[in-house]
Order: C-alpha cells, then structure tokens, then sequence
C-alpha cells in the first residue's frame, strides 16, 4: 500500500508544493475526459482527487481508466458514503468541521465505515472547512450548512485547531466547486501560522497567479478543478506553476 500521508509530509518539509487536479464524475465525461486525460498523460499533478458533492455517477471505472492512463495518485474526495471506491490509492476521511450538521460529521462514516475499514485503502483524515466563496455552494445546500465567512479568519483557525487536536491529519480550506472568489490570502496565512496539520486549500482557483498567492499564503495542497472543465489544456500551466514555485525566489 503507498504511503501517501508521509509523502505529503516529505514534501511540506522541503517546502514543495502540491496540486490535486480535481475530477468530478458527473461533470468530466465524454471528450472532456478524453482531452483531461490527454492533457494529464503529458502533465502530471501529484494527485487526482476523484468525487464531488452530489455524484450519481459509478467511479470505480473512472478510477480504472485514470490509473491505466495516467501516473498521478488517485485520492478519494467523497461527498457521500456512496463515493466509495477501494480501487483509489487514499480516501480523504472529511469532517465537516465547520457545519452543525451532524450527517456530515459523522452520520454518513458509519455507513462505509466497515467497509472502509476492510479494503485497506490509505485512510487520510481530515477536517474539512467550508468558507464563503461568493456564492451558495454545492457543499452548502447539499450539507445543509453555512459556510465561515470570508473575513472570519479567527474561527477558521478555531475550527482548524479543532481537526489537529482531535487527531486529524489534515486540514482543508474550501470555497467551493465555482467559487466566485477563492480562500483569501489573509485566512490562509493566519490559518496556516497557528496550525502544525499539512493545509489544502481548494475552490474558487481560476488562474495560476491566484494559484501562487495561495502558495505564498502557506497552503501545501491546492486542488483545482472548475477552471479545467472549462478547458484541460490548462492543466499543463498549473503543473509548471506548481513545479516552478519557489525556484526564483
């Protein structure tokens, strides 16, 4: 089984950034999956996160396809119980942190928990924070819940330190799929001074300088994944970006 946990943690160390290119069955289908994958042969992030809010689409093929035609890791991004694949190489164990709702803090875990258990897939646990992002979210109507607002970034490091001490590995800033503004700078940073958790942040991304400013703010981990179903070729600019970072500076 790879490691990927201590993979992410390696490069943290050594200050390398990340991209997960995030793949929604729902939405990549058809050519616009033959022209991603096509762009993700010759241009490869370090991961694929696979899933999305509300998915009907049967993954376990997508997975397939993805790991005969491409080299990146696959991690599982679930929004429901239903999202489960053991052919993926991780999960993303996501707590909604930020919401009261407690379907999805742990009401949908025990319906895949066992199961979970048994495939011994890289169970990577994390606390998954839901910021404003202009606009009502996938997230927020599906999970019934509001996210933390843009310039709050006192609770977002509250509910941040809440995954730390509870065990948690990971910690996950999120917009929203089509977010009309990304995580800002200034919570990512202030998140990112009072925390010792490995920090993703994610929705809302549409071009490679907001793409480092979210570096420069401290993220390791940024997914991207709207902006690509507009147009795949764009994959290429944001693995140079991300494989560039920090060499001229």
């Amino acid at each position: 089984m790879k490691n990927i946990y201590k993979k992410i943690l390696l490069k943290r160390e050594l200050n390398q950034k990340m991209l997960a290119v995030l793949i929604d069955p729902d939405q990549c289908r058809g050519s616009l999956l033959s022209s991603t994958i096509a762009t993700l042969k010759s241009s490869v992030p370090d991961f694929i996160f696979v899933g999305g809010s509300f998915t009907l689409t049967p993954i376990d093929s997508l997975i397939d396809l993805l790991k005969e035609e491409t080299k990146a890791e696959i991690i599982l991004f679930p929004g429901n119980a239903n999202q489960f694949s053991q052919k993926a190489d991780a999960l993303l164990y996501l707590s909604l942190l930020s919401g009261r709702n407690p379907e999805f803090l742990v009401g949908q875990h025990l319906n895949s928990a066992i199961a979970i258990k048994k495939s011994n897939i890289e169970v990577i646990s994390t606390g998954y924070l839901l910021i404003e992002g202009g606009k009502t979210s996938s997230v927020e109507y599906i999970s019934n819940t509001r996210p933390i607002p843009r310039d709050k970034k006192e609770i977002a490091l509250s509910t941040a330190v809440v995954a730390e001490l509870t065990g948690m590995k990971l910690v996950y800033l999120e917009a929203g799929s089509g977010a009309l503004q990304s995580v800002a700078p200034e919570m990512i940073e202030y998140v990112r001074n009072g925390l010792s958790l490995p920090l993703i942040v994610g929705g809302g991304i549409k071009t490679t300088q907001e793409l480092s400013d979210i570096y420069d703010a401290g993220a390791d981990i940024a997914v991207v994944g709207n902006i690509f179903e507009k147009d795949p070729r764009l994959i290429a600019d944001f693995v140079e970006c991300t494989r560039n970072y920090g060499l001229d500076k």
